[in-house]
Formats: C-alpha cells, sequence, structure tokens
C-alpha cells in the first residue's frame, strides 16, 4: 500500500542533488494532488479555493465574509473575488450581519447547495485517489507531519 523507500533509480538518476530536496518533493506532490483535482473538477468547474468557501459556508450559514478569508488563510481581495465569482455563478448570497452591521454575512443558494454536494462527491472520489496510497496509520502522520509546516 505504501511507497517503498526511494532506491537509486533511473528516475532519481535524472535529478540528481534534487532528489535529496525536501522542498523539491514537497512541490512534485503538491503538483499531483493539484492536477488529480483539477481533472476531478473539471466538469464543476470550481477551484480548491472555491470549494472550501462553499463547505465553509455551508457548514456554518451566516458567517462573515471577513472570518471565511480568516479562517481559508486568505487575504481580504481574494476572499472578495471568490465570494463575488460564487455570488456571480448563484451559489452564494450576502446579507448584512445582523450582529455586526459592516459585515457581510454568507449563505448558500438552493444552486450553492446542489453545487457543494456536488463537489463533496468529486472530493470523495478525489480524497479516494489520494489515500490510497497510504496506510490509515500513514495518513494521519503525513497530516500530522504536514501541519507543522503549515501552522
Amino acid at each position: 500500500m505504501g511507497k517503498p523507500a526511494l532506491t537509486e533509480s533511473k528516475e532519481n538518476a535524472e535529478i540528481g542533488a534534487l532528489d535529496g530536496i525536501l522542498g523539491f518533493h514537497i512541490r512534485l506532490a503538491h503538483g499531483a494532488v493539484y492536477r488529480h483535482f483539477a481533472e476531478t473538477f473539471s466538469d464543476l468547474g470550481l477551484t480548491q479555493k472555491q470549494v472550501s468557501v462553499l463547505w465553509l459556508v455551508g457548514d456554518q450559514p451566516g458567517i462573515s465574509q471577513i472570518e471565511v478569508g480568516s479562517r481559508l488563510h486568505m487575504d481580504r481581495a481574494t476572499t472578495m473575488t471568490i465570494v463575488n465569482r460564487l455570488q456571480d455563478r448563484g451559489y452564494l448570497r450576502r446579507e448584512r450581519s445582523e450582529a455586526d452591521g459592516r459585515k457581510q454575512a454568507l449563505y448558500l443558494t438552493e444552486s450553492g447547495h446542489d453545487g457543494l454536494a456536488e463537489a463533496k462527491q468529486c472530493i470523495a472520489s478525489h480524497e479516494s485517489w489520494l489515500k490510497n496510497r497510504f496506510t490509515r496509520q500513514e495518513i494521519e502522520k503525513l497530516v500530522e507531519m504536514l501541519a507543522r509546516i503549515h501552522e
């Protein structure tokens, strides 16, 4: 199930000293995951960030636009652009927050709920593709190790 330890293969010999660079392998892994995600989501026309916003708003109706950006580690301009695109597609609606009139509360529309349901099916397929490369224990350890980088 897990990949055997790297050996001196033709592929490793072709990249030379880069094979020992952790960041290089992280970049390659990220690229493979991103390509598979893009293929899996091509029919939906949604990006990873758009799916994340839909999912977060679906889980927390009325969440503020500012809070979405903060929780997903996106700047205000990026968050606004994503929310605008999702609103233009009819997936989100903005309302003035009842708790703080300066903030925009976000809600999924009916189309947004449908789009999120489709996205969750795609994510299940994508996650299965990714997780099948590891044991359950390896997945737990990998998540723990990656969290050390991004936290």
